[in-house]
C-alpha cells in the first residue's frame, strides 16, 4: 500500500535493500559510503548528515587524538563518523537527543572510547577554555549561531589555532522575502537560513576567526532531495516519513534556486 505521493511519485512501505544502498552509496561521498544505509534512516533528523560532513571534513585539518566538539550532534551520527573515519575523541552534544538515547548507539558503533555524550545547550557549554582542537557543527548551527555574538561565545573553547566548522542549510542569495514558488512550504524558522556569502561575512566581521574556507556543497539540493525519497521509502517513522514527503515535493518546486547548503570554516588566531 503507499503511503503519500510526492510531484506524482509513490511511495511505497515495501523497501528493496538493494535499491536503498544504490540510492545511499554515493562515489562522491566514498566514506559514508560504507556506513549502514538503514542505520542512516533510522537516525534520521534533517539532511544527510554523513554526506554534510564527509564534504565539511575536506576543508578541515583531522589528525587522530584531536579532541572534537560535535555540537548539536542529534543521534550522534557525525560523531560516530568523526571517531571511526578520522581517529579523533568526540564529545557529542546535543539538547533535543538525551545521552541515553545516544550511548547504546555509539556503542554498538564500537567507539564508546572515542565518544562521549552530553546533554548540553549551546549557550551553556561547561567546557575549559581553548579545550577543544576542532569545534564542528552539522544540520544545527542555524539554530543558534546566527546571534552575532556568538561566534565570540563558541570560539572561547577552541585553543589558538584549532577550527570552527558547520554545514547547515542555506539559501543561495540573501532573501528579503518568501520566493513565491516557495510560499506553500516555507516554515518561519527558515528566516535563519543564510547564504555562503553572509556567514563568511559576519565570521570575518567579528574578527574572532580566520575564514579559510567558505563554500556551498556541491549539488546540495540534489542530494537533499535524494535523502529525502530514501527517508519516505524505507522509515519506519511516521513524522520522518511525512516530512520527507513535503522536502521532496519543496526540492523539486525550488530546483536549486534558493535552498543550498553553506560548508564555512574558521581558525582561531593564534593570538
Amino acid at each position: 500500500m503507499p503511503v503519500g505521493t510526492a510531484c506524482g511519485w509513490v511511495v511505497s512501505r515495501v523497501v528493496d535493500e538493494t535499491w536503498l544502498r544504490d540510492r545511499l552509496t554515493l562515489a562522491t561521498h566514498p566514506r559514508s559510503a560504507t556506513y549502514d544505509p538503514q542505520w542512516m534512516v533510522d537516525n534520521c533528523m534533517g539532511p544527510n548528515p554523513l554526506w554534510l560532513l564527509e564534504d565539511l571534513a575536506r576543508d578541515l585539518r583531522l589528525e587522530p587524538g584531536m579532541r572534537v566538539l560535535d555540537l548539536g550532534c542529534g543521534t550522534a551520527m557525525t560523531s560516530v563518523f568523526l571517531a571511526k573515519e578520522y581517529g579523533v575523541t568526540v564529545w557529542a552534544a546535543d539538547l533535543w537527543v538525551r545521552p541515553e538515547e545516544n550511548a547504546p548507539r555509539i556503542a554498538d558503533a564500537g567507539v564508546s572510547n572515542r565518544v562521549f555524550p552530553l546533554h548540553t545547550e549551546a549557550h551553556d557549554l561547561k567546557f575549559a577554555p581553548g579545550f577543544f582542537d576542532v569545534i564542528v557543527s552539522v544540520d544545527a548551527y542555524q539554530y543558534f549561531g546566527t546571534d552575532d555574538l556568538y561566534i565570540g561565545y563558541v570560539t572561547r573553547f577552541l585553543r589558538p589555532g584549532g577550527q570552527l566548522g558547520i554545514a547547515v542549510p542555506g539559501t543561495t542569495k540573501e532573501l528579503t522575502k518568501v520566493p513565491r514558488h516557495l510560499e506553500p512550504f516555507w516554515e518561519w524558522d527558515f528566516m535563519a537560513f543564510h547564504s555562503v556569502g553572509w556567514w563568511r561575512n559576519r565570521w570575518e566581521l567579528s574578527g574572532q576567526v580566520e575564514v579559510t574556507s567558505a563554500r556551498e556543497q556541491q549539488d546540495g539540493w540534489r542530494l537533499w532531495h535524494r535523502w529525502s525519497k530514501a527517508c519516505a521509502q524505507a522509515s519506519d517513522d511516521d513524522f520522518v516519513r511525512k516530512g520527507s514527503l513535503r522536502d521532496i515535493e519543496m526540492l523539486a518546486t525550488d530546483a536549486g534556486q534558493i535552498f543550498a547548503f553553506p560548508l564555512v570554516v574558521g581558525r582561531r588566531p593564534d593570538r
